[in-house]
């Protein structure tokens, strides 16, 4: 840390020596990891680059139309350039798609019909999406409701795909396997791409019918391929996430083999409308212009986790990746082991906000989710994961999940001001 901006922070913002100089020791020693995160950042950044140039886009696609939206051609070429990213014949990219839940039950409900049978491959699925499948919650049209069957394969202890329990769990009535790539609300690491290759690879060698598809939120641009480009049909996420790149203002995307994306357009809007409709009320803009900085934001937003990483290793907490694992979603997981350091962590990632930094979070119920949530997100765009934040379920062993960043930077002072919230309420012990 250079000796003017260690004095800013200081004297500005009132940051104890002890805890600056704990978060310069872990940047030092994660230098080498970096380097190799800039390389992927750059083959993904002229990746979308070179799909925008194929795709010819030009200011005609930053307009929109009304009432039905038909011939959008900015939506048209958005959507154009997502499948061309993620090597698939199709995709759809809308603004009202609300959140990555959504698009995950517009693919989950467009494809699958009653008798059919879904199995995750990754254990619990992400908290909102239990009662989508209807793991808890009656009669509110989930996928139980509709005689869809669910079962679940549970990791193995280090954390990889159990196929062999896969194999035993297929049915004839399986039409649908899913791996959750990010941790979620778990402690394991995020699945790479080469475990969703083997993964897809070993699910179609049993039979090539069951379809393939993938929980992509939080993943993308992590590696230089994306799960659709080994064997897999179908991804959904959220562009509030990684591929909006901190601009796009709400939205999701679904992209995967063209019979695929065509059901789940019906389910998105009406049979026999699909994605012939549905206006994009002047957002390709941002969606475009979010997805063309998507790399650079992510990389900042992966580099943060890791120095988060390091710093709360260094001081003996347990976390989830270490430094040095294989990074596969942006998430990094502390285990802090009482409410009351899971609160000052929190207080701490919203005092480091550029929007409402003067706000206290605290726990609460919050909508499908089954155990009180803090949630410390000061964002410019409301729940956006790839800025700033921190958010954990109030349950044992008291977990806390770190994310985003817009710059490398404000990542890294996210980590120094939950550090000092901690050394604050004396909560964590820095040798000084």
């Amino acid at each position: 840390m250079q000796k003017n901006t260690f004095q800013l922070l200081n004297q500005e913002f009132h940051i104890h020596e002890a805890v600056l100089n704990e978060a310069a020791k872990a940047e030092l020693q994660v230098e080498d990891i970096y380097r190799e995160l800039d390389d992927i950042m750059a083959y993904n950044q002229y990746k979308i680059l070179a799909a925008f140039q194929k795709n010819r886009i030009s200011d005609m696609h930053f307009s929109w139309n009304t009432g039905y939206g038909y011939n959008d051609p900015g939506r048209e070429a958005l959507e154009k350039v997502y499948a061309d990213i993620f090597k698939t014949d199709a995709a759809l990219v809308r603004p009202i798609i609300v959140n990555g839940t959504h698009a995950l039950t517009l693919t989950l409900t467009g494809i699958l019909r009653p008798g059919d049978e879904l199995i995750y491959c990754t254990g619990n699925p992400y908290d909102t999406l239990e009662e989508v499948i209807g793991i808890r919650g009656e009669g509110k049209g989930s996928l139980k409701d509709f005689g869809i069957t669910y079962k679940q394969v549970e990791l193995k202890a280090d954390g990889s795909i159990d196929l062999e329990a896969l194999r035993e769990a297929i049915s004839s009535k399986t039409r649908m396997v899913t791996v959750q790539r990010a941790t979620g609300y778990g402690w394991r690491k995020a699945i790479t791409i080469p475990e969703i290759e083997e993964w897809t690879t070993f699910v179609k060698t049993l039979r090539s019918d069951i379809i393939c598809m993938v929980d992509n939120c939080y993943g993308e641009f992590l590696d230089v391929k994306e799960p659709t480009e080994v064997g897999v049909d179908v991804v959904a996420g959220s562009l509030i996430k990684n591929p909006g790149g901190g601009l796009a203002l709400t939205g999701g995307y679904i992209a995967g083999r063209s019979d695929l994306i065509e059901v789940i357009s019906y389910r998105m809007t009406s049979p026999g409308i699909g994605g012939e409709c549905g206006l994009t009320f002047g957002q390709t803009r941002t969606m475009l212009q979010g997805l063309f900085i998507a790399p650079k934001t992510v990389n900042g937003a992966v580099k943060g986790a890791i120095l988060c990483a390091k710093v709360f290793e260094n001081l003996g907490f347990d976390v989830c990746p270490k430094p040095e694992d294989k990074r596969s979603d942006i998430i990094e997981a502390v285990k802090l082991g009482n409410p009351e350091s899971v609160v000052a962590f929190c207080e701490g990632i919203q005092a480091a906000a550029p929007v409402d930094s003067h706000v206290t979070p605290v726990p609460w119920a919050m909508p499908g989710y089954e155990d009180p949530v803090i949630m410390a997100a000061g964002a410019f765009v409301q729940g956006s994961s790839i800025e700033l934040s921190a958010d954990a379920p109030i349950r044992p062993p008291y977990i806390v999940y770190f994310q985003g960043g817009l710059t490398y930077e404000h990542s890294k002072f996210g980590v120094i001001k939950a550090l000092q919230a901690l050394y604050d309420k004396n909560l964590v012990t820095i040798k000084e």
